[in-house]
């Protein structure tokens, strides 16, 4: 009787069961998937070492561009003076008030395959205050420079949002004066963050890493699963140590939650960064300078679409919206690790884990395949190919099909142990 009762075992879709976990019998020890990675590092530190330093427009002997330099607030206060001396004398001439503005149109990009990154022509135009299409603009590009120059007496930092909230009857939209904040960078020649405007916290930090932040000593292995956020004010950042082999940056915050909570990069010694969907600023720069200081390879891990692609190109190649920062901004040679359209198959990923893609994502798709930084490297030709082609993307948690823990137990170290990245 006691053997009728018995209930039977329902088998659970999400179970993390070794026998169920497709391709984890495949994997090796993690001391043998250790050496690849270590060989990667190696590899890079190698060839970090015997390079002479990063290339420069100077050294390709391309002048028709701008960039901007890291400025002392002195010297930004200095700069803005002498721009509206310059409007002065203008007016007292007889030739009206206007400002020479950068242009920061797509048209006045251009891909440097040298230097893997987009940067920024010499090309700008007038923006008089007396004309009608252009006179509120003028307007509020005299009161971010009224109000930067009062920052830099004040030697203090606000935020955007603070910055919007000065003078919310004239900018409207914080989009109008965050557009026009970058505009004033151009014009003055400086990084935006030697305006001492900085965007609000958004992207966080979790693994091997130790960094000072203002003088105080973070640790992130000891952050818990939420991880440090990423500090908006790279400036106060430094001495950066590690004993981590690879920088992992992953696009999305529950695939950042799903590592940091598996203790990934105790596992395979690495740093975990995201900024949570489309990089800021912050994230960007502290990127940039993880991989610069610490001489580490940068593998991501994205969407498999092509959204997911323009975003791992943000910190790589740069953003047409900030290429005239580009050389402070992009983190060169990121390893594209995945999730990628060629592992939809691989993986053995269910039809009903993918998504279709839309007509809109389809265009995207075929527009990247138009961009140079995409031509330039075949394998992201391949892959956003084959993805425009299927028609068919998938999300990271798409993985969560086979077990909530599938990613950090067999995905990445499969990928990692084959070195399956581009």
């Amino acid at each position: 009787m006691a053997d009728k009762k018995k209930k039977r075992r329902r088998a659970d879709p999400a179970s993390d069961d070794e026998d169920s976990l497709p391709f984890k019998n495949i994997l090796k020890p993690d001391a043998s998937i250790l050496r690849s990675i270590q060989n990667l590092t190696d590899s890079l530190r190698s060839s970090a070492a015997s390079s002479s330093g990063s290339l420069t427009l100077a050294d390709l002997s391309i002048s028709s561009c701008r960039e901007v330099r890291e400025l002392p607030i002195s010297s930004v206060q200095s700069e803005i003076e002498s721009l509206m001396l310059g409007v002065l004398h203008s007016i007292l001439d007889g030739r009206g008030f206007a400002f020479d503005v950068p242009s920061r149109a797509a048209a006045n990009q251009l891909y440097v395959p040298e230097l893997d990154r987009i940067v920024l022509r010499d090309k700008s135009s007038l923006r008089p205050y007396a004309n009608v299409s252009t006179v509120r603009k003028a307007t509020v590009t005299a009161r971010i420079l009224q109000l930067i120059h009062e920052l830099t007496i004040k030697d203090i930092h606000v935020t955007k949002r603070d910055l919007f909230y000065t003078d919310v009857k004239l900018f409207q939209d914080q989009s109008q004066s965050d557009t026009v904040l970058d505009d004033v960078s151009c014009m003055i020649g400086c990084t935006r963050s030697s305006l001492n405007v900085v965007a609000a916290e958004k992207g966080v930090v979790v693994g091997r890493l130790i960094f000072s932040d203002d003088g105080d000593v973070i640790d992130c292995t000891k952050m818990g699963m939420g991880g440090k956020a990423i500090p908006p004010n790279i400036n106060r950042v430094g001495d950066m140590q590690s004993d981590a082999l690879f920088i992992l940056l992953v696009e999305k915050d529950a695939a950042y939650m799903r590592l940091a909570e598996d203790r990934f990069y105790n596992r395979f010694p690495c740093i975990i960064v995201t900024a949570k969907g489309q990089p800021d600023v912050a994230t960007r720069l502290f990127l940039r300078k993880m991989k610069m200081e610490l001489k580490l390879p940068v593998l991501a891990l994205v969407d498999s679409d092509p959204y997911g692609l323009k975003i791992l190109s943000v910190y790589g190649c740069g953003s047409k919206n900030m290429s005239y920062d580009s050389a402070n901004l992009t983190t060169p040679d990121i390893k594209w690790l995945g999730i990628r359209p060629s592992d939809l198959d691989k993986y053995k990923i269910p039809e009903q884990c993918r998504l279709p893609m839309t007509d809109q994502d389809i265009k995207t798709g075929k527009d990247m395949l138009e961009e140079d930084f995409v031509k330039k490297n075949p394998k992201w030709v391949e892959e956003l190919t084959l993805m425009v082609k299927s028609k068919q993307k998938a999300e990271i948690q798409a993985l969560s099909n086979f077990g909530f823990q599938y990613l950090s137990e067999v995905y990445l170290p499969l990928k990692l142990q084959e070195e399956d990245w581009i």
